[in-house]
């Protein structure tokens, strides 16, 4: 069994420690808002927070993430209610939204550690998740909107 904290809860897994911690989401917990893109890291669909962490769960091995505390989308805010989320909606971001969850995470891991990030601080932190629709320009938009959300600048 592999123990580790999902969204607040903790869950004993047992499966194959080198399991990629996608799996575990989606398949063993049900938490299929992390979405597979590529299965080698390379698109971002696939981010949640590790430890407060952006990191690609589609070639992290569960057993590496064992007693960590893991966010996925659904557990970074209920109710759709955080800033991000809450800025993608007004800034109209999504098309298809395939890589919307990992985006989002990505974003929120951007604004925990700098609330008011340059655009070059954003395009660093957004680098290598993939938007196949191209809504770059949207992301970095709700990305400055939110910043000014948490910050009371409205």
């Amino acid at each position: 069994m592999i123990r580790l904290y999902v969204n607040g809860v903790l869950h004993a897994v047992d499966v194959d420690p080198g399991t990629p911690l996608l799996w575990v989401l989606r398949d063993a917990l049900s938490l299929t808002g992390t979405k597979y893109g590529c299965g080698i890291a390379a698109c971002g669909a696939c981010t949640v927070h590790v430890d407060g962490e952006p990191l690609r769960s589609c070639v992290t091995p569960v057993a590496s993430v064992e007693g960590k505390h893991v966010i996925t989308i659904e557990g970074l805010s209920g109710d759709g209610g955080h800033a991000v989320q809450r800025a993608w909606v007004a800034e109209e971001v999504p098309q298809c939204g395939f890589c919307q969850s990992g985006q989002i995470m990505a974003a929120a891991a951007l604004l925990a550690r700098n609330p008011r990030p340059t655009d070059a601080d954003i395009d660093d932190a957004m680098a290598g998740i993939i938007c196949r629709c191209g809504t770059y320009q949207r992301i970095r938009k709700a990305i400055r909107r939110a910043a000014r959300n948490m910050a009371g600048e409205a």
